[in-house]
């Protein structure tokens, strides 16, 4: 949990949407990882296995029926008065990324999915593509298709 725990709370996050939600999704994920240690054979890494069953855990919550039918609470305002000494240029580059944070997540989950495994979680098409189970070509594609609507999105 102190090794992947903050990085795996990303990735759901980045399914999901709502801190609150991912954060109770992170730690469902590590009980059911912890449940089923014994069937963790080696073949690949342990990042990789826990990823494996972080990303099919977050695409059940997102199928299943509560998510599509109960309407979840926003999360709270944030605070926005800000301190007096905080400089214009850190304000713009939050709003910046904020920005890019809600671009990127109203993307189509396969685009969303490669572009934060790739830029966020720094890993190489090859590991993407065994962690998906995509083929590497397609994971390129996609990736090509998701550089360009991000593009669109943030020109217009």
């Amino acid at each position: 949990m102190d090794e992947y725990g903050q990085s795996l709370l990303h990735l759901t996050y980045s399914y999901v949407g709502k801190r609150e939600i991912a954060e109770d999704l992170t730690q469902e994920i590590f009980v059911k990882c912890f449940q089923r240690l014994e069937q963790f054979q080696k073949k690949s890494s342990l990042k990789s296995w826990i990823w494996r069953i972080a990303i099919n855990h977050c695409k059940d919550y997102l199928r299943n029926w509560h998510y599509k039918h109960i309407i979840v609470s926003e999360e709270k305002i944030r605070d926005t008065q800000s301190q007096e000494t905080e400089v214009v240029n850190q304000v713009i580059q939050r709003y910046e990324d904020e920005e890019l944070v809600a671009i990127v997540l109203s993307l189509p989950d396969t685009y969303r999915e490669v572009i934060y495994l790739y830029y966020f979680e720094e890993l190489s098409i090859r590991e993407i593509s065994s962690l998906t189970s995509v083929n590497q070509n397609t994971i390129k594609t996609r990736l090509k298709r998701a550089k360009e609507i991000l593009k669109e999105s943030l020109e217009g």
